[in-house]
């Protein structure tokens, strides 16, 4: 494995549109390997393969500690948890994704990796299901709220060429902490 360099605003790779990946190749599984570094150690949410330069339809998406996080708070106040099929959380390795249903809306701070130290305003669908190919090819659908939802919208635009910048209303705002 190995730390990939992420692409950042104003690289012309981040505005193309990705191509399927017909069949899961040696090259793709170390693709996969290195996208799940260089995430933990950008400590993002998700990454998509045009982020590292790779105009394949990958997606690598992790909310595990968000997620954890949550279920705790929530078990915390005294109400009673989420059962297991609609808390979602983990890593999700996606390859070929399709969004088949979006639905409902949130509206909540964003930022990327590929536009570092900046954060802003987005309206994102709040329900989504994604098919998908898993790291085995496997078929797999997933069927995802808040967190997660935001997540694969925002991945999956990366995977056409589009950026949440374009997205955002009013204007990019520096994160606190980082000159």
């Amino acid at each position: 494995m190995a730390l990939r360099n992420i692409r950042t605003l104003g690289d012309e790779i981040l505005t193309k549109k990705s191509k399927e990946v017909p069949q899961l190749t040696e090259r793709t599984q170390e693709l996969i390997d290195d996208m799940l570094e260089t995430l933990a150690d950008a400590n993002g949410v998700g990454l998509a393969a045009p982020q590292v330069g790779v105009l394949k339809r990958i997606v690598i998406i992790d909310v595990s500690e968000e997620d954890a996080m949550r279920a705790r708070d929530e078990e915390e106040k005294d109400r009673p948890t989420q059962s297991p099929s609609s808390v979602l959380s983990g890593r999700f390795i996606m390859i070929n994704p399709v969004m088949v249903e979006s639905d409902g809306e949130q509206t909540g701070s964003e930022g990327c990796l590929s536009v570092p130290n900046k954060v802003g305003e987005v309206t994102r669908p709040n329900h989504v299901i994604v098919k998908y190919r898993d790291r085995e090819f496997k078929e797999q659908t997933v069927e995802a709220e808040e967190l997660l939802a935001r997540a694969l919208c925002h991945e999956l635009d990366h995977l056409d060429g589009k950026l949440y910048v374009d997205l955002v209303e009013g204007d990019l705002t520096d994160l606190e902490g980082n000159d």
